[in-house]
């Protein structure tokens, strides 16, 4: 039986573990390069008008997931698989859903695969024992987001051949193009960072997306990679791991607990949230959800 997502299990002290961050736009990536996930960005996001707003709702969904509670996690799982039932269209000369199943269960297959690696590059690796903890309370998280139980190997080495064999089918599309544009060019989130310091975070964060990409995607991707390349991101991943290894796991993940908590508080206070922030994320009011949908 799988044990419950609390303090100290797998799921709880590596799901939202800060360094995970450093594999944000890499997460991306290897969602869009699926062609269904990739059509339905094309038709329905805004993440290269706004990408700020939508990287602290996708943030924000995520905290809910393993520190919003059963309960928090299952109504956010409602309001996600709601949202993307509206998002259909034509790609390549067939209908698409953003539900379809294969699609669904590769984002967040890729969710699942991106705080083992960040601890493979920037920590310590997961035991055995621990992966398989983890994997099993993360199938449980798929189950209440409404990926079918077919659609998600049965353990870890299998889930780790699926998710190989997807990667290697997959190539150049015009969404993760764009998407790289979006990566190099990024305005500030904040007008008062000085433009040589947020040059050299774009630089670095082009960087991390091309370091820890798996191979054969990469080499798809025609991303370059040199020896300089190589020695640039060891020794940042050797500074990462030093500095962040001897945090406690509560500590590691207390940024993502504590954005869970606030948005389990917004859905029960949306008006709150509407005032606030707006727009279609957790805890938004249903009012607002369907003006958003229909705009």
């Amino acid at each position: 039986m799988t044990r419950p997502i609390v303090r100290g299990t797998a799921a709880w002290k590596y799901f939202g573990d800060f360094r995970d961050a450093l594999l944000a736009e890499q997460v991306l990536v290897l969602q869009v390069a699926h062609p269904v996930v990739a059509a339905g960005v094309r038709d329905h996001s805004d993440y290269t008008s706004d990408p700020w707003t939508r990287l602290m709702r996708t943030v924000a969904s995520l905290s809910i997931y393993v520190y919003g509670g059963v309960a928090g996690a299952r109504v956010e799982a409602a309001r996600l698989r709601s949202l993307h039932r509206t998002f259909t269209g034509v790609a390549d000369g067939r209908r698409y859903s953003a539900l379809d199943p294969s699609a669904y269960a590769w984002v967040h297959a890729t969710l699942v695969k991106a705080p083992v690696d960040a601890q493979r590059f920037f920590g310590r690796p997961l035991s055995t024992s621990e992966l398989a903890e983890y994997y099993a309370q993360m199938c449980g998280v798929g189950r209440l987001l409404g990926v079918r139980e077919r659609d998600l190997p049965p353990d870890w080495a299998a889930f780790e051949r699926y998710y190989d064999e997807m990667v290697a089918g997959f190539g150049k599309n015009p969404t993760i193009q764009t998407l790289l544009e979006t990566i190099r060019t990024v305005a500030k989130p904040v007008k008062w960072f000085p433009d040589a310091w947020w040059e050299r975070l774009r630089r670095g964060q082009m960087l991390l997306v091309r370091a820890t990409l798996p191979l054969s995607l990469r080499e798809a991707l025609g991303l370059p990679w040199t020896e300089e390349d190589q020695r640039r991101f060891s020794r940042f991943a050797r500074a990462v791991r030093l500095v962040s290894t001897p945090i406690p796991a509560g500590a590691r993940t207390a940024p993502m607990r504590w954005v869970g908590k606030l948005n389990v508080w917004f859905r029960a206070h949306p008006r709150v949230y509407d005032r606030l922030i707006g727009g279609n994320g957790p805890g938004s009011h249903p009012r607002a959800r369907r003006r958003n949908s229909r705009a």
